[in-house]
């Protein structure tokens, strides 16, 4: 096995193709989308976990020469009193320190990595269908394109049309709450850099990190009942901007006055998961990424996981002798980890489940960030069915 062809040139799709040519593996990306895969202009911070990640792909220069590091995290409670400010992840580490970066950009640094490794990404049309045959995958897109390999990787997302192939029926749930973005340059009482600071307000969660040229970052999830697709569709309206004012101005905090000096959009989703217990995999094909184990974004783990795959997935299919065996095996690795953090995330994300006092849940178990055996798993040297 040799062909690997990659739906997807996001996060988990590129990192996917970058472990694949490390490992050896003749690998093409196909993206939907014109240039970079598509993005809502949210941000996103990369934990230590994925931070390693990367350093295995070789990649860290990429990705360190965007965004922004995060040494620590800092805890208000809804009086805006400070009750916690601890190191967050391995922070001694340049190469491991939390980094915060909008997503565009990142999938944007992958890319042009990628290429410059000269990996093909093949921009522009979309998948139409494949057939898994005994001998190879045939992928047929929109624009008459023909693609076969030995592997099909879907990595094409929360909305993902493999996934309707290899588990028909399964399909994401609201995970209870509202998700909010946006970015000001005229935050009033600007902070310092190197720290993220969560709120945990009486209405809503709310965080933001200033750049250090001077912007803020912020995010705000609320539990409601799901925002309507009609409404997602719509641009921002100063109508959101009021109800998300009004509902933290409840809270002595920085967070109104954060979100009112939000003069650009403000973007808006809901928060959804992946059910554990997904179908992975089907014959030569394999989900990962969010098409797969997609978790509401409360534990922050959502990019770190992809990047985590992209990895295992590499050694796996290097290190076992055949395709089966190899796909059971990254299986095994992975299946435990991500399900775990999509049942902690989620359980932030509807209450039932109170994060740790220093921030968000820690990274999930039974393997966290720094712990031996994840460490090991991603160490590319290591030989993964000795872990």
């Amino acid at each position: 096995m040799n062909r690997t062809l990659v739906i997807g040139g996001g996060i988990a799709g590129t990192a996917t193709a970058l472990a694949l040519h490390k490992a050896g593996f003749d690998v093409t990306v196909h993206e939907a989308h014109p240039d970079t895969a598509e993005d809502i202009g949210a941000f996103l911070t990369l934990a230590s976990n994925g931070m390693r990640a990367l350093a295995q792909l070789g990649a860290s220069e990429a990705v360190t020469s965007i965004g922004f590091p995060l040494r620590s995290m800092r805890l208000l409670d809804d009086r805006g009193g400070e009750v916690a400010h601890a190191p967050m992840g391995e922070a001694d580490d340049a190469l491991l320190r939390y980094r915060c970066l909008r997503r565009g950009e990142l999938n944007a640094a992958l890319q042009a990595e990628a290429v410059r490794r000269g990996i093909r990404i093949a921009h522009g049309a979309r998948l139409v269908s494949f057939e898994d045959g005994p001998e190879q995958v045939t992928a047929r897109f929109t624009d008459g394109s023909v693609a076969a390999g030995d592997l099909l990787v879907g990595a094409d997302g929360l909305s993902s049309a493999i996934r309707r192939s290899v588990a028909p029926g399964a399909e994401p749930v609201y995970a209870g709450q509202r998700v909010f973005y946006g970015y000001t340059r005229s935050a009033p009482d600007a902070e310092g850099t190197g720290h993220i600071t969560m709120v945990r307000g009486s209405n809503a969660s709310f965080g933001y990190a200033v750049s250090p040229d001077r912007e803020t970052y912020w995010f705000a999830r609320v539990a409601a009942q799901a925002i309507p697709a009609e409404e997602l569709a719509e641009p921002t309206t100063a109508r959101r901007r009021e109800q998300l004012v009004a509902l933290l101005r409840e809270d002595a905090t920085p967070a109104a006055d954060l979100v009112a000096a939000s003069t650009g959009g403000i973007m808006a989703t809901n928060a959804t998961e992946i059910p554990p217990g997904t179908p992975w995999r089907s014959g030569r094909t394999l989900l990962v990424g969010d098409a797969a184990h997609a978790a509401s974004p409360a534990t922050g783990q959502g990019a770190s996981m992809a990047l985590e795959d992209a990895v295992i997935l590499a050694k796996s299919l290097r290190d076992a002798p055949d395709r089966e065996s190899a796909l059971s095996l990254y299986e095994a690795c992975r299946r435990p980890r991500v399900e775990h953090n999509i049942t902690v995330s989620g359980q932030i994300s509807r209450g039932t489940r109170t994060p740790a006092r220093t921030g968000p849940a820690p990274a999930p178990g039974p393997q966290r960030p720094g712990d031996d055996t994840l460490v090991s798993q991603l160490d590319w040297d290591t030989d993964l069915r000795t872990v």
